[in-house]
């Protein structure tokens, strides 16, 4: 199973860093990432494997929006399900 990470704001230094940290340390593998600054403004989408989650879920996904607050980033964690479900015709 994989989720869709997608991660919005004002450019700073160690961004990457830090939300490949967090996927770290729940064991969330990243297979994918892509990333851009746009003016000044830092955007990525991360493609993770969730299935060795040592976590559940949902406390993921809280968790990351919560962390990104806390760093002026907004973070959405997305089940591959959802993604391919809003983005089918």
């Amino acid at each position: 199973m994989k989720a869709v990470i997608s991660v919005v704001g004002k450019d700073q230094v160690g961004i990457l860093a830090k939300v490949s940290n967090e996927c770290a340390k729940v064991n969330a593998n990243i297979l994918e990432v892509s990333q851009n600054i746009m003016q000044d403004m830092f955007v990525m989408i991360m493609m993770i494997e969730i299935e060795n989650l040592s976590v559940d879920f949902k406390e993921f996904v809280d968790y990351m929006s919560n962390y990104g607050e806390k760093n002026q980033l907004k973070i959405h964690v997305m089940h591959e399900d959802i993604f391919n479900s809003m983005h089918k015709i």
